[in-house]
């Protein structure tokens, strides 16, 4: 592997890492949304356009919980949220690891490039809006 092919796999690592760094800098939302704000990004608008959180709704708030091991309240605030954030701890182990034993990540990465893969984000993605609408609604506590 050259230089540039591990350093391309730290960029990974640190790609990887960034959205971490930063959830592990904020204070999670009792409210299991609303996290974003210590970022200086404004409220969401769309609960108050249509009444329903938006599809990312708790991502951040997620990821705060997540970078903290509260796996089952990030899961309630956001399932997706919690997802990604696995997702980019993945990439921080893929990237180092990359980068110290010479193995290329794209091939290492490769099993979950796939339009099934795909999909399944999709609908992994649908399902956690669900669940945000329904505890918006007060269907589930």
């Amino acid at each position: 592997m050259t230089v540039s092919q591990r350093a391309a796999a730290l960029g990974v690592a640190a790609l990887g890492a960034a959205p971490l760094i930063v959830a592990a800098g904020l204070v999670p939302a009792a409210a299991g949304m609303g996290t974003h704000r210590q970022l200086g990004l404004p409220s969401c608008s769309w609960p108050v356009a249509f009444g329903i959180p938006c599809i990312t709704c708790g991502m951040t708030t997620s990821f705060a919980l997540a970078v903290r091991a509260q796996f089952v309240a990030a899961a309630a605030a956001q399932p997706a949220g919690l997802l990604l954030a696995l997702s980019a701890a993945l990439a921080v182990v893929v990237g180092v690891w990359g980068a110290l034993s010479g193995r290329p990540v794209h091939r290492m990465l490769q099993p979950f490039a796939s339009v099934r893969t795909l999909v399944l984000a999709g609908v992994v993605l649908g399902l956690a809006w669900g669940w945000k609408i329904a505890i918006a609604r007060g269907v589930v506590a």
